[in-house]
C-alpha cells in the first residue's frame, strides 16, 4: 500500500515546506508516501463558492485512480487520538492493496461530488487551521503513527 496526500495549492511558507519535507523524508523509511499538489484556481474573485468547489472537484477527480481508498480531511470527520490513528493506519495497511488517498480540499471544503465519492472523512482537530498548517500536522501525525507501529521512541504516553 502507498499513501498519497492530495492538496490544492502549493505550500508557500518556507518553514512549513522545510518541516513537511522533513517528515516526508522520514516517512519514506516506512512506506511509499507522496504529496501531490493540484494548482489552486486563478481569478476566483467573481466565482461563487459553489462554482469554486466544483472546479476544484474537477481537478481532484483527475488525480483519483481506480482502486483508491479516499479519505477526506474534513472538519466533520471522525477524530482520533494519535494511538487510535496509528491503529487505523495499520488496519488500512492490511486491507488496502493499492493507494490510500488523503485529500485536503480548498478553502471552502469539498464539492458534494467529492463527499459522495469519499470512503471516509477524518478530522485532525475541532479547531480550524490554515491549509498549509494542516499539511504539516497530517504529515507529522502519519509519521508519528508509523513510529508507534514500530515501537520507536518518538511518541510518549
Amino acid at each position: 500500500m502507498r499513501i498519497t496526500c492530495l492538496v490544492i495549492g502549493k505550500t508557500n511558507e518556507k518553514y512549513f515546506i522545510d518541516a513537511i519535507d522533513e517528515y516526508t523524508s522520514r516517512l519514506k523509511h516506512y512506506l511509499p508516501f507522496e504529496i501531490t499538489v493540484i494548482p489552486e484556481l486563478k481569478n476566483v474573485k467573481n466565482v461563487s463558492i459553489s462554482d469554486q468547489k466544483e472546479k476544484e472537484a474537477d481537478l481532484i477527480l483527475k488525480n483519483i485512480q481506480s482502486g483508491d481508498y479516499i479519505v477526506l480531511l474534513d472538519e466533520h470527520g471522525k477524530e482520533f487520538t494519535s494511538l487510535a490513528f496509528s491503529a487505523y493506519i495499520e488496519k488500512k495497511m492490511h486491507s488496502i492493496s493499492k493507494r490510500l488517498l488523503f485529500i485536503i480540499g480548498g478553502p471552502y471544503g469539498f464539492s458534494p461530488r467529492i463527499y459522495n465519492l469519499a470512503n471516509e472523512k477524518i478530522s485532525l482537530s475541532k479547531m480550524t487551521f490554515s491549509h498549509q498548517m494542516i499539511r504539516l500536522i497530517f504529515t507529522e501525525q502519519l509519521y508519528r503513527a508509523m513510529t508507534i507501529l514500530k515501537n520507536e521512541p518518538y511518541h510518549h504516553e
